[in-house]
């Protein structure tokens, strides 16, 4: 196995076709295949799959490649110290919840490298896709939250994915209303007060269990109830239907003016973390970003 084998497999991967990738590689395609054969052959893996329509990674692929770009960050880390030439796009990719402060913290990473050109992902995404990026190697970090009603279920399907659950803080439920609301002069809020007001939630796609919910506080005891995708659309109708939706109360400095956070009178705790492979180190992109967001809550 060599180091230039383990570039051509990321660049088919990167490109989804062995012809595109043997010509940003600058061989032939008969070269580039037979590099990635001799590959699988001695890995005793199948890291693609086939077809007429390109090539796919396998399951197996996904893991291997996962540890084989770590290996050609370092080798490209080494090459630039010594040379002063990047040899190598930075690549890093985050999925999570629909969380401000994890986009703060992504953008921090972004604007701390000073590489020419990188590749980073940011994906605001249902619950059991963050598990499934991570577990599949899409996304090298997840972040997402425990409360006693999922930490059971959560750590159930981390522990058979062989990831690992790191705690960043600690919180209590808040509502987020808009300003003009009329419980937003209050101090704090019991749940039966929100009843007559539409309860905003982030629809979890296919995957709908109760313990996929981004909210802590049940939206089957409510009685109006509003699924949206985007935090966008979430803010417009928290101000335009008098709306609330709970959260962990961390928010971001640019958050919406017109957007209040009120603590809610209930006996649970929020415990957002990061979700990651377990025996495997982050990145370097990966423990900065995990830095900025524990400096981003410190300023809060």
């Amino acid at each position: 196995m060599t180091l230039q084998q383990l570039k051509y497999a990321d660049a088919v991967a990167a490109c989804g076709s062995i012809s595109e990738a043997a010509r940003r590689c600058f061989v032939t395609q008969p070269t580039l295949t037979e590099a990635v054969r001799l590959l699988e052959e001695e890995l005793r893996i199948a890291i693609f799959t086939r077809s007429p329509k390109g090539v796919s990674v396998t399951r197996e692929g996904e893991e291997f490649l996962a540890s084989a770009r770590q290996i050609l960050d370092d080798a490209a880390r080494i090459s630039e110290k010594y040379t002063g030439k990047a040899v190598r796009r930075p690549q890093f990719a985050v999925s999570c919840q629909h969380y401000a402060f994890a986009v703060e913290a992504f953008m921090d990473v972004v604007g701390a490298n000073d590489a020419e050109s990188y590749d980073f992902t940011l994906r605001e995404t249902v619950t059991s896709e963050i598990i499934d990026d991570v577990a599949r190697h899409r996304s090298e970090v997840g972040v997402l939250y425990l409360s006693r009603r999922n930490e059971r279920a959560i750590m159930k399907i981390l522990r058979k994915e062989e990831l690992v659950f790191e705690e960043l803080f600690e919180a209590k439920p808040h509502v987020f209303l808009g300003k003009k609301h009329p419980l937003a002069k209050k101090k704090s809020i019991r749940p039966q007060e929100l009843d007559d007001y539409p309860y905003l939630t982030y629809e979890q796609g296919a995957e709908n269990a109760l313990y996929f919910a981004e909210e802590v506080m049940p939206a089957i005891d409510r009685k109006k109830n509003i699924r949206v995708r985007d935090r966008a659309t979430m803010t417009n109708l928290v101000l335009g239907l008098n709306g609330f939706t709970v959260a962990s109360g961390a928010h971001a400095k640019g958050y919406n003016p017109a957007i209040v956070s009120i603590p809610l009178k209930m006996d649970d705790s929020i415990r957002v973390g990061i979700v990651r492979r377990g025996g495997i180190p982050l990145s370097a992109a990966g423990a900065a970003f995990v830095d900025a967001i524990r400096a981003r809550l410190a300023d809060k």
